[in-house]
């Protein structure tokens, strides 16, 4: 029974791990609710007001979500720096309370530099925010002069506590992040597993359902790998053990996405396209394949079971003579054993579960060290060594700045600074009182965007949340009442859930934040429907401001900055196969690893730009469309890049790839082309044809008459140049990019 329940808490933790990676959302959470319920708890004791734990409560949830930094010493130094400019900011209001245009001026001038302070990296970002969000605060409290000195204690003692729970009670080291990820990352894998097992069983009315999971889950491995390699370098003991890691990460994403690869096409009537992996929506191939309930299904079934269970087994829990047979018997399938007599795209599955099963080994020595060998069959003992001889290669192995208006910290400082003094006006018409709602309105729409159109999906996203959660702070001032802690527990709840919530859906957070305040303004007695009405209006004005001002003040059009992230990914995706195809070819080593993951930030900053045009209700339908499809098509070439530079890499190490210089030509045109297509979207006028011709993998076909046995090059990377070539040209159409007519 004991048994079982330790089981049933590991499959419930492993989900919530593969929902949240690397706990980074529960932490923050946890470790903001910790140090608001600490600063109360200290207030409580020295019999502070009401208004003096509000005070506090606020000033913790500040100094605890403003710090960024991944080090705990820049941290430490951070939250010090932190004190002083909150005591300074406060002081401030306080002084200008009186002073309605003095302060009016002063705050402006405040908002100008928070923005502007951006550009100094995470330490900068926080002091402003800091600075900001403690002015507000003394906004919201009404501080006077004489109430200064209580003031500086509660902060003093909010920043205290938030130390004492980010570095003794709820602490986070970059080691145990990273730690945490990468078992978010076999948790995903898994349910990626999960997923494609569901694929191979589903039927013609369930084939669509069924890839959307698929979908899902190779996008939500992805996002983890993305996550672990972005802290990879403060989480490892040395560069060595982080670009294996980082090596591992890539060779495991891409076995799993090949793997869906293979199925679909097992189970369609033609070869499965990357692309539909990659776009919502995509035609559903012809299931007339599989599911049969024959000896090969049923052991395509079984083995894909044995992979989820090699993926999720823990650390630790790999010795045993079963779970060495299970991982010796799928490794066999690279070595051509025991396929089962079947057509080739069946085969091909078996061995993609193989490489699956090489992937799942390699992570593990490369994260837990030396495995234990004496269970190994030949088949075993050689992708060991392939690994290690990988690893020993591995272990051998910027842009123009931007100035004055046009870097984007200045720009936005400038934008924020023109819609706030658009919502300070307009604000004081609504209400002298609470004008500040809607300035802080305008300052949120400007966090973490870039673009008119995504500002203003943002606000609409904050003014619905805004609206959701005046209903329910209406409902729960009645049910509270003046219940000091029962509110205050409320509160802490409703953090929690803003944090935990605020990756996954912005209207969900501004919801969370309008109950909360809801309740702060009944503990305040300052509580009626009419302020949180006037709270909607404040927010729909500071809305409406951040628009205007994104929209007349130094504007950046939706269209102009995907162009610009456009630009990015295609110069990174240029970057990486030039790279990867003369490395392939016979050339010098490069860094490809890390070529291969700017690219994969560059498409993640495009994917979260275009946004404003795939949102729901945008009424232009085919410009939605035509984004959704360019970015498919962009990560369906990115994926195919990753594989070239992950096999490039490989060289001189693995028995079954070698140079061969007759890729340059290929590569060459793959280039031109991507070159062509980047020259149009910078410049709509720009000349330039897409070259095309025959087929990479005829023109370079293994056994060709006077290739050399040691000049050969795999299949499998004949394939995925062919198919990044025809992804590339592709691309072309929907951009508008000439495209000759094939001659006759």
């Amino acid at each position: 029974m004991r048994a079982a329940g330790r089981a049933a808490w590991a499959r419930l933790w492993d989900r919530v791990a593969a929902s949240d990676p690397g706990l980074l959302r529960l932490t923050a959470g946890l470790r903001t609710v910790a140090s608001i319920a600490l600063t109360l708890a200290v207030l409580s004791l020295l019999y502070s007001s009401v208004p003096h734990l509000v005070a506090g409560a606020m000033s913790a949830m500040v100094s605890t979500f403003a710090i960024r930094e991944k080090q705990r010493a820049g941290q430490a130094v951070t939250l010090a720096l932190g004190l002083p400019v909150a005591l300074a900011s406060v002081s401030l209001s306080a002084l200008l309370n009186a002073r309605v245009v003095a302060g009016d001026v002063f705050f402006v001038l405040l908002i100008f530099g928070a923005v502007y302070s951006r550009r100094f990296g995470d330490r900068g970002t926080a002091l402003g925010l800091i600075g900001f969000q403690i002015y507000f605060l003394s906004l919201f409290v009404g501080a006077t002069v004489s109430a200064l000195p209580q003031l500086y204690g509660v902060i003093g003692v909010a920043f205290v506590c938030s130390a004492l729970v980010r570095f003794a009670l709820v602490p986070e080291t970059p080691t145990g992040t990273l730690d945490r990820l990468r078992r978010a990352f076999r948790a995903r894998f898994a349910q990626l597993v999960t997923a494609q097992l569901t694929l191979l069983d589903a039927g013609p009315d369930d084939m669509e359902k069924a890839l959307d999971d698929v979908r899902e889950g190779t996008a939500r491995l992805h996002e983890t790998a993305l996550l672990i390699q972005g802290r990879l370098e403060d989480g490892t003991s040395d560069e060595a053990v982080a670009r294996l890691v980082q090596r591992r990460i890539a060779d495991a994403e891409i076995a799993a996405e090949r793997l869906g690869l293979l199925l679909l096409t097992a189970r369609s009537a033609e070869r499965g396209h990357t692309l539909t992996l990659h776009l919502p929506g995509a035609p559903v191939p012809s299931a007339d394949r599989l599911p049969v309930r024959d000896g090969t299904t049923d052991t395509l079934r079984h083995e894909l079971e044995a992979l989820r269970l090699l993926v999720l087994r823990p650390v630790g829990a790999d010795s045993g003579t079963g779970l060495a047979y299970v991982r010796n018997r799928l490794l066999g399938y690279r070595e051509e054993e025991n396929l089962p007599d079947a057509s080739d795209a069946v085969q091909d599955v078996f061995r993609g579960i193989g490489e699956a099963a090489r992937a799942v080994l390699g992570l593990r020595i490369a994260v837990d060290g030396p495995q234990d060998e004496s269970e190994d069959t030949p088949a075993t003992t050689r992708s060991r060594e392939e690994l290690d001889a990988e690893d020993v290669a591995i272990a051998g192995s910027e842009d123009a700045e931007r100035t004055g208006l046009r870097r984007p910290t200045t720009r936005a400082a400038v934008q924020v600074a023109v819609g706030s003094s658009l919502a300070i006006i307009g604000g004081e018409f609504l209400s002298s009182q609470r004008w500040y709602w809607a300035v802080l309105t305008c300052w949120i729409v400007f966090l973490n965007t870039s673009s008119t159109g995504e500002i203003l999906v943002k606000g609409y996203r904050r003014l619905l949340g805004t609206v959701l959660g005046v209903v329910a702070g209406i409902g729960l001032a009645g049910l509270v009442g003046h219940h000091t802690w029962t509110a205050f527990a409320l509160v802490l709840l409703f953090i929690f859930a803003m944090f935990y919530t605020a990756p996954l859906s912005y209207t969900l957070m501004s919801f969370f934040v309008t109950a909360m305040l809801g309740l702060l303004y009944t503990l305040l007695h300052t509580y009626s429907a009419s302020v949180l009405v006037l709270r909607v209006e404040e927010t729909a004005l500071g809305a409406a401001c951040g628009v205007v001002a994104a929209a007349l003040v130094l504007p950046v059009h939706t269209d102009r900055r995907t162009n610009e992230l456009l630009g990015t990914v295609l110069a990174r995706l240029t970057d990486v196969t030039e790279a990867a195809v003369d490395q392939l070819s016979g050339g010098v080593q490069a860094e490809l690893l890390d070529k291969a993951r700017d690219l994969d930030q560059a498409l993640a900053d495009l994917s979260a730009s275009t946004q404003p045009l795939t949102h729901p209700i945008t009424p232009l339908r085919a410009r939605r469309d035509t984004a959704r499809f360019v970015v498919a098509l962009l990560e369906t070439c990115a994926y195919h890049a990753r594989y070239l530079a992950a096999t490039a890499e490989l060289l001189p190490t693995h028995p079954s790839i070698a140079a061969d210089p007759r890729l340059r030509e290929a590569g060459h045109r793959i280039v031109h082309n991507i070159g062509v297509i980047g020259a149009h979207v910078a410049d709509g006028e720009a000349v330039g044809l897409i070259e095309t011709g025959p087929s990479i993998a005829s023109l370079l076909r293994p056994g060709t008459p006077g290739t050399p046995r040691y000049g050969r090059v795999t299949d499998r990377v004949l394939r995925h140049l062919q198919r990044l070539d025809e992804a590339v040209v592709g691309l072309a159409r929907p951009l508008g990019v000439p495209i000759p007519a094939p001659s006759k």
